[in-house]
């Protein structure tokens, strides 16, 4: 009888409890609370309300949002069983744009809301106070502004509120203390003021606390540690200060603790890890903490993340053996040591450590040997810092056991001895640092066995013997500096081979002999040359004019000889150059004066004569030393040079005889080539006369016939392309067996028969690793006697930049990611044949159609600029630009065409700019500029610039932020990397220059590829 009282009270319970939920809903949202269809109606009518809202629905995912079947079926709807209501509502991660629509709050049974990962905008709406039953609540990662609605509080039951990742501002509001079953709370990432509110310490049942990333300021409060059950706790990266309250460090259910980048002063106490018995992660990093390390850290025994790096601890590290989940200890930039043979003892305590991934002890004090034993810690090492210490010794060979090491830096210590030949083993180590030490010795042939080295530094150490021609196979080496030793012999031919050198090559302060070699040349993409002070002779190469991405050449202190080369003024964008004391003769080009960016130049201590320059750099004395060479003259009057002399009766009589004889002999030629003209003229009037242009006849052309077998007759399966004005098929040449990519012109197209004279013509005389290869052409009649036009190209294997951007649009069967890496090298790809087209070219030549569908990426991913058909040729007029032919009308395609051609405004090299900008937007957004999201006056570029900078996370394609997003240990997201994230940056605002609306205000193309070069050196350094 008592059970059945006990079942007979508990479903009354539940009767009554769903009877006056029903009748709180009927009488807050329905009219007519006739029958439960009424509240499905309701539900349904806010369903459709809310899918009104949505902008843009990339997925499709509304698609399924129909009349056709019940919206309990509908996509990311769930309803409980028994009154078909809404309880769940969950799209996250679609992309979807658009604004929170208030009717979700009639969504009165729901108890989960989540559309994390989106781009939602606007305000959270009010009326989400007016959910009674919601638990969950997840915006987290969207664009959202205002501040939290303070009415949140209707929603009793809630025990999760996800909004970091957003715009949200104001100060935290005190309504959030009376959400008393509230478990997670995340507001990172936001723009919130104030201080931490102390009201937090009253929500007991919170487990998850975090703040990070915002702009609070003042003191940590003491009544945060009222929450007993709190497990993780992040402060990181405000403006908090003072010292933190002791009764954190007891709050022994904290597994994380993060407090990176804050001003916090004070001490660790010595007991805080006995206390806090469950701790996991502790990050302290970046803040001005004094005292030691606490002696207590060898009993946390579920410790896998300590940092503590740039504050300012003193004394010894503990012992660590008992810390067997350790996985990254970060001591670095703080006093720790002192300098003693004892310091380095407990790493003896880390072999126990079998997880630890990252050991950073760097810019201390430590000193004394490095134990044998270093070569038993973790297998699973991959970063080992060491330098900026006073550890000395020899290099123990057994270091070359941790065979998983991608990183070794060991700069500014007094290590002495040989480098180990162990090191060969480094198979997977990246970057290599010994700079500024003592090892003495030959540098061995194993370097070569680091083949996946970018960086190698051992400048400023006792090196001796020649550099092994082994050094060619790091064929990924970006950064090669080997300077300030006793090096001897000449330099490798193999160190000129290394096309990946794009940071520094810097061999200076040596004993090298030879000369340079022409293959500088291949070291185009470098930015900073140094080989002074050494011995070399013989010329500097003209070559060294193809290096067009250097920005200081430092070449002083050899026996150089012949004249300055000419072809420096090719290098746009350098800014250094330093040829002084050498045995360099002639007179100092003028064309010098032309380089816009050239701010220092050393001659001095030359055999140079002649006038100087007045211009460019030559005009600020203290950019220009020319001392030493006592055959110069003129120049401005602050450089004190004698003038130039007067030119003698008899020279200017001998000079009078020249001028005479060429005159003589400029008729002559000018005589012969007028007949020459005549005779040509003449035979081709016997001629029928051609439909193509005379320059296309220096293309060899191929047969209809031969590429109607190339593509089985133009079959559809070898069909790679079609648009408006042209069709792309992938052959093969029966006589060269190679695949290439013919080019189909439509000749019923308007201005088709113009185009494909314009690319051909263009194609023809340029020459460019990130530009298409055209092979050859055809002009013929094909089987049913109409006429027939082609181009024949290198064939690219990974297809366009569009197939890689939009593989969802274009229905790739299996869709392909570009890394940042990628499309930063792209991007720069695409720059550099920009800057030879508009700088290198003569004349210069005008893409006008630059888009994703024009780039091709080969096998490597380099990528080359293509489909010339609209391009526009220029000629330089007496100084200035001016149209020399004009093609065709059309000036470009919608969304990358600039704003000006739409007003007939003449083509020009800022048009191409602004082209490109659309382009890196496009690349760093995967979004089109003709997205159906962009109407109403908005489009790619106001998306980037309204969420720019404050909130990259809602403007960067999410598959990017996929591969960069780094998460901890119990799933938190957390920020990009830091120098990722300074490039990112860089990146949008280049793509905002470039796509200014006055073309004046973009942004050119030599300051363009300077800027891209920095950013590369960036990424390179935080990757």
């Amino acid at each position: 009888m008592k059970y059945s009282s006990s079942i007979l009270l508990t479903s009354w319970s539940i009767c009554a409890h769903f009877f006056s939920l029903f009748t709180i809903n009927t009488l807050c949202f329905t009219p007519n609370a006739a029958a439960f269809t009424s509240g499905n109606e309701t539900d349904n009518l806010a369903l459709l309300k809310f899918k009104d809202s949505i902008t843009d629905d990339p997925h499709g995912i509304f698609l399924s949002w129909n009349t056709s079947t019940h919206f309990c079926n509908w996509y990311g709807v769930t309803c409980n069983s028994m009154f078909k209501r809404v309880t769940h509502l969950n799209l996250q991660g679609y992309n979807l744009k658009g604004f929170i629509s208030p009717h979700v709050a009639n969504l009165s049974f729901m108890t989960d809301f989540n559309i994390a990962n989106n781009s939602f905008h606007g305000k959270i709406p009010q009326e989400l106070g007016l959910l009674s039953q919601l638990q969950k609540l997840s915006l987290l990662n969207n664009s959202l502004v205002g501040e939290i609605p303070t009415n949140l509080t209707g929603c009793a039951h809630l025990t999760t509120l996800l909004l970091n990742g957003n715009n949200l501002n104001g100060k935290i509001p005190v309504q959030i203390a009376s959400l008393p079953k509230l478990q997670l709370l995340a507001l990172y990432s936001n723009q919130f003021t104030g201080g931490i509110p102390s009201f937090l310490g009253n929500i007991s049942s919170l487990i998850r606390l975090s703040v990070a990333s915002n702009n609070l300021e003042g003191n940590f409060p003491q009544e945060i540690c009222r929450l007993k059950s709190l497990t993780l706790l992040s402060f990181s990266e405000n403006k908090l200060s003072g010292t933190i309250p002791l009764c954190v460090y007891n709050m022994s259910s904290l597994s994380v603790i993060s407090a990176t980048e804050n001003q916090f002063n004070g001490s660790f106490p010595p007991y805080m890890f006995n206390t806090l018995s469950n701790l996991q992660v502790f990050y302290f990093n970046l803040n001005q903490i004094s005292g030691s390390i606490p002696p207590s850290i060898t009993n946390a025994s579920n410790l896998s993340i300590f940092e503590i790096g740039g504050n300012s601890l003193t004394g010894g590290v503990p012992n660590m053996g008992k810390l067997q989940d350790l996985y990254y200890f970060v001591v670095d930039k703080n006093f720790l040591g002192e300098s003693s043979s004892n310091d380095l003892v407990f790493l003896e305590s880390l072999t126990n450590c079998t997880k630890l991934n990252v050991l950073d002890i760097a810019y201390n004090n430590f000193g004394g040997h490095l134990p044998n034993s270093l070569g038993n810690l973790s297998i699973q090492l991959t970063q080992l810092y060491l330098g900026g210490n006073q550890i000395s010794g020899e290099i123990p060979a057994a270091l070359g056991n941790l065979i998983g090491l991608n990183i070794l830096a060991l700069e500014y210590n007094f290590v002495s001895g040989k480098i180990p030949t162990t090191f060969g083993k480094f198979q997977k180590m990246q970057m290599l640092n010994l700079g500024s030490n003592k090892p003495s010795g030959d540098i061995k042939s194993w370097i070569g066995n680091l083949s996946q080295l970018f960086h190698l530094e051992i400048g400023e150490n006792m090196l001796q013997g020649n550099i092994p021609p082994s050094v060619g196979n790091c064929q990924k080496l970006q950064y090669l500096d080997i300077s300030n030793n006793n090096l001897s012999g000449i330099i490798p031919i193999e160190i000129f081979q290394l096309s990946s050198l794009t940071n520094v090559l810097d061999l200076s302060e040596n004993s090298l002999s030879g000369s340079i070699p022409k293959e500088v040349a291949n070291l185009k993409n470098l930015n900073s040359l140094y080989i002074s002070d050494n011995h070399l002779s013989g010329v500097i190469p003209e070559s060294i004019g193809e290096c067009i991405m250097l920005e200081q050449i430092y070449l002083q202190g050899n026996s150089l000889q012949g004249s300055i080369p000419s072809s420096l003024a090719s290098l746009k964008g350098l800014e250094q150059l330093d040829l002084s004391r050498n045995q360099l003769s002639g007179s100092i080009p003028k064309i010098l004066q032309t380089i816009s960016f050239l701010e220092y130049l050393n001659v001095s201590f030359n055999m140079l004569n002649g006038e100087v320059p007045t211009e460019g750099v030559f005009r600020n004395a203290s950019g220009v030393v020319i001392s030493g060479n006592s055959g110069l003259c003129g120049g401005i009057s602050k450089l004190h040079l004698p003038s130039c002399p007067v030119k003698s009766k008899k020279l200017v009589k001998h000079k009078f005889k020249l001028m005479i004889v060429s005159v003589i002999v400029s008729v002559v030629v000018i005589f012969l080539m007028l007949l020459i003209l005549t005779i040509y003229w003449m035979r081709k009037k016997t001629k029928k006369a051609s439909l193509d242009s005379p320059t296309i006849n220096l293309l060899a052309k191929v047969s209809y016939q031969s590429l109607y077998n190339a593509t089985d007759g133009f079959s559809v399966t070898n069909l790679i392309g079609c648009g408006i004005s042209s069709s792309v098929y992938r052959g093969t040449l029966e006589l060269e067996d190679k695949v290439v990519a013919i080019k189909v012109l439509n000749l019923k197209q308007k201005g088709s028969h113009k185009s494909f004279l314009v690319e051909c013509n263009a194609l023809r005389s340029i020459r460019h690793r990130n530009l298409v290869q055209i092979l050859t052409c055809c002009s013929s009649t094909d089987y049913k006697g109409q006429e027939f036009k082609a181009l024949i190209f290198e064939y690219t294997r990974n297809g366009s930049l569009e197939q890689w951007l939009h593989p969802m649009a274009l229905n790739e069967e299996h869709p392909r990611l570009l890394s940042l890496d990628q499309r930063l090298n792209i991007i720069i790809d695409v720059a550099t044949a920009l800057n030879y087209l508009h700088h290198d070219c003569v004349p210069t030549i005008i893409h006008c159609d630059l888009k994703p569908s024009n780039v091709l990426l080969d096998d490597d991913m380099i990528a080359h600029v293509t489909d010339f058909g609209i391009a526009r040729f220029l000629s330089d007029t007496e100084g200035s630009t001016s149209l020399k032919t004009s093609t065709i009308g059309i000036k470009g395609t919608i969304g990358y065409a600039p704003p000006e051609y739409g007003m007939s405004s003449e083509v020009s090299t800022l048009g191409d700019m602004y082209s490109f900008g659309i382009l890196v937007l496009e690349i760093l957004t995967g979004k089109r500029p003709t997205d159906k999201m962009f109407e109403d006056g908005l489009n790619l570029r106001n998306f980037v610039s309204i969420s720019f900078p404050s909130n990259l996370l809602q403007i960067l394609d999410p598959r990017l932020i996929q591969t960069y997003e780094a998460t901890t240990s119990d799933g938190d997201n957390w920020n990009l990397n830091q120098n990722v994230e300074k490039c990112i940056v860089s990146l949008f605002m280049i793509g905002l220059a470039c796509s200014e609306e006055p073309p004046k205000e973009r942004m050119n193309v030599v300051d363009l590829t300077k800027e891209l070069s920095r950013i590369k050196k960036v990424f390179s350094a935080g990757e």
